[in-house]
């Protein structure tokens, strides 16, 4: 059976399936269709559409034409639509159902938002139109900045970085620029072991040394071991918070005390701020630098169809260091600030990050969201983050192992292990098993300081009735792996594919189509 380094299983294992229903004669299985490749549907001998004969023309590629075939199938209009209808339907989204990852949360997007973003004065604009015709964005992206600046309690904000990932690039880069700026070179990022998993890969992109910060056992920093590591090398500390074992750091105003007494500055990764909006500011916690992902706590998709938004916040201290361009109130218009035009007020900014400022759609639809909430309307999205995921904590404690559920309330996430689960049977089992009961799997794996972990982020916007019908499907499963039902071990059976080897779809993906006929011909 092939490992993978963390020791689970990856290979399917064979069971009877005994208990199937038998195989159609079209491969259907009801209103889930079987769909071939766009290349098996079509003929390269016919097309949908009729066109009138090419005029015949020198080529002036020489030997370099193509006179024969590329193979592309020709298709009429209904073949294509019904082609690609199929393949949506085989797409989990959030429209269909709850969405239970954990590290990479999908929320309801309100349609109202994606109006909004579909305004003609918002979705035709272009980056290069003069700033005189497009004041209204202006002001839609400064006034989103300014709530953003509100809510977190920080001096100002970033706007353009595209992603979180992209965010905790922004916030290393201004770090990085103002210890330089003082002429303090500093080499190393300390990084706890709860903190996401793109954190320690930013540091390292940006030249830094990486060194973990183990945790206690109740799930959060070290912070006698933190405190100890902390010297004149260190840079920064980037910490997640709320962490990825789904709880609160309680001492993090003492953790920016020690870190900004040995010199360095604290970049808190803000990809679970949803749990906390409205309640807590992070720059009363002493935080320098922290990204924002739009996605997840102001409901704007991922990416949207393009880049998607990462702002980051930043504390007076590195405002000066900010990245360009960003947009400024000058009287009564606003001005999108580039190189050309920053002069001796923004002389320190270590740059820009893209071409253009950002994307206008996530913006807009940011923007809505906090307005169709307000002040009290935000504060309940924390409140029902937090609600939701430990109702889901509490009502499956009692059959998965939930490794710190004794470590107080989760905010965000509710964290469970494969403890207690059969000989044999592991989390993969029942993640592949949720597939059949309907739901997306939730994150498997992570964090890493949980063997077999389960984490699962229900998010504000679920109703209590789709959280028990979640619940009952993970309980079923659980139930059935610490009973040793077999069965499971060969789930999912009712999805359009059946479970893969993962080391092997991973390792050797084969993404290319070659015609049988063609091939044997070669040969």
């Amino acid at each position: 059976m092939s490992m993978l380094k963390e020791g689970r299983p990856t290979t399917p294992v064979p069971v009877k399936e005994a208990h199937m229903a038998p195989q159609t004669a079209t491969g259907n299985r009801a209103l889930m269709l079987e769909e071939a490749l766009i290349f098996e549907i079509g003929s390269t001998d016919t097309t949908g559409v009729d066109f009138a004969a090419a005029p015949q023309v020198v080529s002036r590629l020489g030997s370099l034409a193509r006179t024969d075939s590329i193979g592309l199938p020709g298709l009429s209009e209904q073949e294509t639509v019904r082609h690609y209808t199929r393949l949506s339907r085989q797409n989990y989204a959030i429209d269909l159902g709850l969405f239970p990852l954990g590290s990479c949360t999908m929320k309801h997007n309100p349609r109202l938002n994606e109006k909004v973003a579909r305004m003609p004065g918002f979705a035709d604009i272009h980056p290069l139109q003069p700033q005189s015709t497009v004041q209204g964005a202006l002001a839609v992206i400064h006034e989103l900045a300014a709530w953003l600046v509100t809510l977190t309690g920080m001096h100002s904000v970033a706007m353009s970085p595209k992603a979180g990932a992209h965010g905790e690039l922004c916030g290393l880069l201004a770090i990085r620029a103002a210890l330089e700026a003082r002429g303090d070179a500093r080499s190393v990022v300390l990084v706890p072991e709860s903190a996401h998993g793109t954190n320690p890969a930013t540091a390292a992109f940006c030249g830094y040394k990486v060194e973990d910060i183990p945790a206690t056992a109740e799930g959060r920093v070290d912070l006698e071991a933190l405190k100890a590591r902390l010297g004149p090398d260190v840079a920064a500390v980037m910490i997640t918070n709320p962490n990825t074992c789904g709880l609160f750091e309680r001492d993090m105003k003492t953790i920016s005390d020690a870190v900004h007494a040995a010199g360095a500055f604290v970049y808190c990764d803000g990809a679970n701020f949803n749990a906390i909006v409205g309640r807590v500011r992070p720059g009363d916690l002493g935080v320098d630098a922290m990204h924002i992902n739009l996605h997840k706590t102001f409901s704007t998709p991922h990416g949207g169809g393009g880049p998607g938004s990462g702002p980051v916040v930043l504390s007076e201290a590195l405002t000066p260091f900010a990245p360009l361009p960003f947009v400024e109130k000058q009287g009564d218009s606003f001005a999108l600030v580039e190189e050309e035009t920053a002069e001796d007020h923004h002389a320190q900014t270590f740059g820009r990050m893209v071409a253009f400022h950002g994307q206008m759609g996530m913006f807009t639809r940011a923007l809505t969201y906090i307005l169709s909430h307000g002040a009290d309307g935000l504060r309940q999205v924390a409140n029902d983050a937090v609600l939701n995921a430990n109702y889901i904590l509490r009502s499956l404690d009692d059959v998965l192992d939930a490794p710190f559920g004794g470590s107080g309330p989760c905010m965000h996430e509710a964290l469970f292990s494969d403890k207690g689960l059969a000989e044999g049977f592991t989390t993969l089992d029942i993640a592949k098993g949720l597939i059949d009961e309907g739901f997306h799997p939730m994150t498997m794996y992570f964090p890493l300081v949980v063997h077999g972990a389960m984490l699962v982020e229900p998010t504000e916007t679920e109703s209590k009735a789709a959280l028990d019908q979640f619940i009952l499907a993970l309980r079923s499963l659980a139930e059935r792996a610490k009973a040793g039902d077999e069965a499971l071990k060969g789930a999912p059976y009712h999805a359009p594919r059946r479970r893969l080897d993962e080391t092997l779809a991973a390792r050797k993906p084969i993404l290319t189509w070659t015609d049988s006929a063609l091939a044997i011909a070669a040969e």
